[in-house]
């Protein structure tokens, strides 16, 4: 279980703001702002706190008591880097703040029992004799191991200077490096590790970890064969190894990796998880519902495992402690914790407030906010407005089918437009049409997200609109490097994405109800008349299929749903029964999309009373 700050995560109590008012009393730290971002802290809208805090720290950059507070949320959010990073800079400015000092204290032993530890256990395993002797390597990482990073560098410098071929410190410096998000840096000192020690397992895997950080990936595949070649138990190696196949689609061989992965330790829970998530992409969702529930047996807080697991449930229509599942995810996205990706929880919960939490938990984890944005503020200045639309589906797919006839209506005497394509090419008629329609068509499926986010600006694109959002293919990422003035959502994913970066999202009243409105991260511009697009060059059929045709009867009214297997849930279904039992001779017809899902509505439909 991961360690939380009882006496910051309560800051509520008495006690906790009898400490903060200590410090704030001194001088006036607790303006409008701030006590209304403690409110929503104590309250436990732990994500609203967070963001409130966030802003705010923008204009008192040094203000303790909000220092102390959002490394509270961090901390008992599993960030443990940022937490400290955080009570740091509180205590940097506030020495007296007590309270502080003790947190620290709390976060420090939790690190030294996860980062560090892991750090640590591959320097333990290196060879006789290839640790400096010098006792400034030994404080160093002592100085690491409690988040002192800078003094830390300092140490481990000034040890190369005598000795430029030490491993441990160059490793280490590594390690700073990439925590610092300078994976360049980290790259040259690693490569320098090698070259001192080449045998040693953990340079290579490192090695790798950092060539994939810079999209570098068959370099890093090849170090992490290094590493398994020096070590064939490398259980890490594997699992990064697998990731990243699984990044190049390389489905298979990431699924070969896993299961060696889990045959050498079959309680790895990144493994597991990991395996689970792999075989969701083969749609074999009864099996990976089976890995996620393994994974919450042995760690019941890995990152949104009970919203993968449900999500793998809904796919095959198995209901089995639907509730329970579906109120303990509501609970955990309103406490602030990473429990379901915003996707899955579209099936899980209807309520607009809940679901701008959820896509803000997870943009904030998975794709936060670039801190040097590629778009500095330049005013563009064109003859014609540069629109770029980013999607992986500028082909067969019902995104695909809808957009294209929408973007040949664009006035193009004042509309530049630009494609970016982050998916296959299927080489069918409609990709072709789409290479067509753009002024520029970019092929970016091979481009690395910053190469693509220079591009963009590079480009002086001043509309950037994301097509995808949550689904399968998306490249938010780019998105968060800013490199656009204005960045908009559209039509893939029609809820909010919880983001900052994203300026607006377009619909209509009906898909995004007035009421709704405070609910979005983004502005709201609402079309005029209709949000789903249509193409009007699509000819209606010549012929259509008879009732028998489609496997249907003669005679009865016939109630249609095409959806996803995901999207029907006990409710919904419950409701569709009662038609049918309503209504002589009705019948009910779906999509297969899989043999679970129907042997389970087949069950459910007969428990309601309804023959197949």
């Amino acid at each position: 279980m991961k360690a939380k700050l009882r006496s910051i995560e309560n800051l509520g109590s008495r006690k906790a703001r009898r400490s903060q008012e200590a410090v704030a009393n001194k001088s006036t730290l607790i303006d409008a702002s701030v006590q209304e971002a403690l409110d929503l802290q104590q309250a436990g809208q732990q994500t609203e706190a967070e963001a409130r805090f966030t802003e705010i720290l923008e204009s008192q950059p040094k203000n303790p008591v909000v220092l102390y507070s959002l490394a509270a949320i961090k901390q008992n959010r599993g960030d443990g880097a940022e937490a400290l990073e955080l009570i740091n800079r509180c205590l940097a400015v506030a020495p007296q703040f007590q309270q502080a000092h003790q947190a620290r204290e709390v976060i420090l032993k939790a690190q030294r029992s996860a980062t560090t530890a892991t750090a640590r256990g591959n320097l333990d395993a290196l060879p006789t004799g290839s640790m400096s002797a010098d006792p400034r390597v030994s404080m160093a990482l002592q100085l690491q191991g409690q988040g002192r990073s800078g003094e830390a560098r300092e140490l481990f410098g000034a040890v190369l200077e005598k000795e430029p071929k030490d491993f441990v410190c160059l490793y280490s410096l590594c390690i700073i490096a990439m925590q610092d998000r300078n994976p360049q840096q980290a790259l040259l000192y690693i490569e320098r590790a090698i070259d001192a020690l080449p045998s040693y397992p953990a340079g290579h895997f490192a090695r790798g970890t950092v060539l994939q950080a810079v999209g570098l990936y068959e370099e890093a595949l090849k170090s992490f064969d290094e590493a398994l070649r020096l070590k064939a138990d490398y259980v890490e190696a594997l699992n990064n190894k697998a990731n990243l196949l699984h990044t190049l689609h390389r489905h298979h061989e990431a699924l070969v990796c896993l299961e060696q992965a889990t045959r050498l330790d079959p309680n790895d829970d990144k493994a597991l998880g990991n395996l689970g998530y792999i075989l969701t992409e083969y749609k074999k969702n009864a099996l990976a519902a089976e890995y996620f529930s393994k994974v919450l047996d042995i760690n019941p807080y890995y990152d949104y495992a009970q919203g993968l697991r449900a999500y793998a449930l809904l796919h095959c229509c198995d209901w089995t402690n639907y509730d329970a599942h579906r109120d303990a995810i509501r609970q955990g996205i309103v406490e602030g914790r990473r429990v379901c990706n915003p996707l899955a929880f579209m099936a899980l919960s209807d309520e607009p407030p809940e679901q701008l939490l959820c896509a803000q938990i997870f943009a904030q984890h998975r794709f936060p906010a670039d801190p040097q944005p590629v778009w500095q503020g330049k005013i563009y200045r064109h003859r014609k407005l540069r629109v770029a639309y980013v999607s992986p589906d500028f082909r067969e797919h019902p995104v695909g089918h809808a957009l294209c006839g929408v973007l040949e209506q664009h006035d193009r005497s004042r509309i530049e437009l630009f494609g970016l394509s982050l998916g296959i090419d299927d080489q069918g008629a409609l990709r072709k049409r789409y290479k067509q329609v753009f002024d520029h068509f970019i092929d970016a499926r091979e481009l690395r997200t910053a190469e693509l986010a220079q591009w963009v600006h590079h480009m002086e694109i001043e509309v950037l609109i994301d097509l995808a959002g949550y689904t399968s293919g998306s490249r938010l990422d780019l998105f968060a490097m800013r490199p656009a003035p204005i960045q908009v959502s559209y039509l893939g994913f029609p809820g909010t994405l919880g983001a900052r970066y994203m300026d607006y999202i377009l619909a209509d009243k009906v898909v995004i109800p007035e009421e709704n409105r405070p609910y979005y991260q983004e502005q709201v511009v609402w079309l005029p008349h209709a949000y789903f697009p249509a193409d009007n060059t699509i000819a209606i059929a010549a012929s259509t299929p008879s009732r028998a045709d489609c496997g249907l009867p003669d005679e009865g009214f016939v109630f249609c749903s095409f959806n996803h297997d995901y999207k029907i849930n006990p409710s919904v279904f419950a409701t569709w029964m009662r038609l049918l039992r309503a209504v002589p001779g009705s019948v009910l017809w779906l999509m297969k999309l899989n043999d679970d899902a129907q042997s389970h509505l087949l069950r459910e439909a007969e428990a309601a009373g309804v023959s197949a």
